[in-house]
């Protein structure tokens, strides 16, 4: 059992325990995996005591009806370990029950048998022709092995050679069963650019869709840059059904991705209105967004959330609890309790921020770079092609952190490791990183590849303008890691507010490295979510300052801070 105790901040007495993971019901099998998500814990403070044991899932009640598919309050079903001391309710104890049971029937259902290998490369006509002779089942050969492909999320690439032979031989016609499971394909790896392609086949080709084409697309569409035109989606859903709480979700995160905070809020009500109960995770990105926002009334309104977690019996799973706790104690000065100034920019600095460097770092600041304009516009067109990043990494200033340590099995540990978080991930490095080489081994960096988005440059180049373009294009939840201070490129700005804005922008946005266990866990360093800067809110005043036994650079901010309140 664990229990999160929230104190000293936020004056909200609140106490409660461990949960079950509310899961949502599964479309059709080959449609089902494509609402599994995941969220990595991203900072733990040491004084913050955790203790769990191991959670396993259970399968979501099935709740598909013909006419819509959504999930009304308590239909939501779960498990997890259990001590052996815990009572008659208490979560996994069923499981527990049932274990101890030896007589019980096993109705599990054999497993589907693979007649074929599942092609790992593009096919060309001929092999699809062949692969299609050896084909021995009952089912359509076409139908099979695209409802395989989605099963064992096969590379988009191959599903498209696919489509490609299937449509070569029916006139150019590719049928809407194929194109929602490639569609499928194109939303687990996030490949939007062929998201919109899809789109674009469909809007021509049919006056209505499928739940579960809509559902697709509006979840492929919020991250792209034509993210509103899910919300027309989300229109068209309502015009025959109730929208599912999956489509609701999914508007709300693209909403909240680009900052369209009444919009996210409006799109909640509504989903509450239709009496159907919040995902998790819907509830989660109220509380991610919130850190990074100084306001009462989104306060108020998170605090409605948690209320909202109590009169109808929910219970936050672990990494949204910590969500909770970090909004909890987001900025709040431990002596007084007072807000502190966010590190987060506000949407109009961001953009004013990234106006600036694009013209004066990445445009302008060429005697601080060393490429060439056409390697700089390959990177860029890279970039428009893929999704937004979460954190852009420095492969080769990662790879050296640890000098005694071979380079690509550091760089390999901390891609492995972020990968973990369900992370879109992109990694900057040099052509001669791909070369077989003491420090440099090509089976790691084929692992480095298969977990992240790579873009190797020339050997001659900078990887600075790459890294702040990439993070920049990305948006403001986008990090990046590395060792460089930048501050050459600090240099390239004109002025003063825009080099503090871009000081900020850094302090609340690089990672680094502090530790590495060999073959274990890499440690990185807290980004503190306040300003170092002399704050006051009228009653108080809060003073980072300098400790006389201590060296600080110029680069560097205080640790230390002098709190004073007004007495009443």
């Amino acid at each position: 059992m664990m229990t999160f105790c929230f104190t000293g901040i936020r004056s909200f007495p609140k106490l409660w325990k461990n949960n079950p993971y509310l899961g949502l019901s599964p479309g059709h099998s080959y449609l089902s995996l494509f609402l599994k998500d995941c969220y990595g814990i991203w900072n733990q403070q040491k004084w913050f005591s955790l203790k769990t044991v191991s959670a396993q899932n259970t399968k979501a009640v099935n709740l598909l009806t013909a006419k819509a598919r959504y999930l009304r309050k308590g239909d939501e079903g779960s498990n997890k370990q259990v001590s052996s001391d815990s009572h008659l309710f208490a979560a996994g104890a069923a499981k527990k029950r049932s274990e101890m049971n030896p007589h019980k029937e096993d109705h599990a259902l054999p497993p589907v048998r693979n007649t074929i290998q599942l092609p790992t490369k593009p096919l060309n006509s001929e092999e699809w022709d062949k692969l299609k002779e050896d084909f021995k089942g009952k089912a359509k050969f076409e139908s099979w092995i695209i409802s395989q492909m989605a099963h064992s999320h096969s590379s988009v690439d191959v599903a498209k050679s696919l489509l490609a032979w299937v449509a070569a031989k029916n006139n150019g016609i590719v049928g809407y069963d194929l194109l929602v499971r490639y569609l499928y394909l194109c939303v687990f790896h996030k490949q939007t650019s062929e998201v919109i392609d899809v789109y674009e086949i469909m809007k021509a080709r049919y006056k209505r869709l499928e739940s579960e084409g809509y559902t697709l697309l509006i979840q492929g569409l919020v991250h792209s840059d034509r993210w509103k035109e899910a919300l027309l989606l989300l229109e068209d859903v309502k015009k025959v059904m109730i929208a599912s709480r999956k489509n609701y979700n999914d508007c709300i995160e693209g909403a909240l991705l680009h900052q369209d905070v009444n919009l996210a809020w409006n799109l909640y009500q509504e989903l509450l209105g239709h009496d159907l109960i919040p995902m998790l995770k819907t509830l989660k990105a109220f509380f991610d967004f919130g850190k990074n926002i100084k306001d009462d009334q989104y306060s108020n309104k998170l605090l409605d959330i948690l209320l909202y977690l109590r009169n109808n019996q929910l219970y936050p799973e672990e990494s949204f609890a910590q969500s909770i706790k970090t909004w909890f104690e987001s900025g709040q000065c431990l002596g007084c309790g007072k807000t502190m100034e966010s590190i987060h920019l506000s949407p109009e600095e961001y953009e004013f921020l990234k106006g600036k460097i694009m013209r004066d770092v990445i445009d302008g600041g060429d005697q601080y770079k060393k490429t060439t304009p056409q390697e700089l516009e390959r990177f860029q067109n890279f970039v428009k092609c893929c999704p937004p990043f979460d954190i852009v990494i420095d492969g080769l200033n990662v790879a050296k952190t640890f000098p005694k340590a071979r380079e690509s099995q550091v760089l390999l540990d901390v891609v492995s490791q972020l990968a973990k978080r369900n992370v879109q991930l992109l990694v900057l490095g040099r052509k001669h990183m791909l070369t077989q080489h003491l420090r440099w081994r090509k089976d790691e960096m084929k692992k480095v590849q298969k977990q992240a988005r790579c873009f190797f440059a020339d050997n001659i180049s900078e990887d600075d303008p790459f890294l702040l373009y990439a993070t920049l294009h990305s948006g403001n939840h986008c990090k990046f890691i590395t060792k460089d201070l930048m501050r050459d490129h600090k240099a390239c700005l004109r002025d003063a507010k825009t080099q503090r804005l871009f000081f900020k922008w850094q302090q609340g946005h690089q990672l680094a490295i502090i530790n590495r266990v060999a073959g274990s866990k890499i440690t990185f360093q807290h980004i503190p979510c306040y300003d170092t800067v002399v704050q006051t809110t009228g009653d108080s005043w809060h003073i980072p300052y300098d400790e006389n036994t201590v060296e600080r650079y110029s680069y560097e901010v205080p640790t230390k801070w002098l709190c004073l309140r007004r007495k009443t």
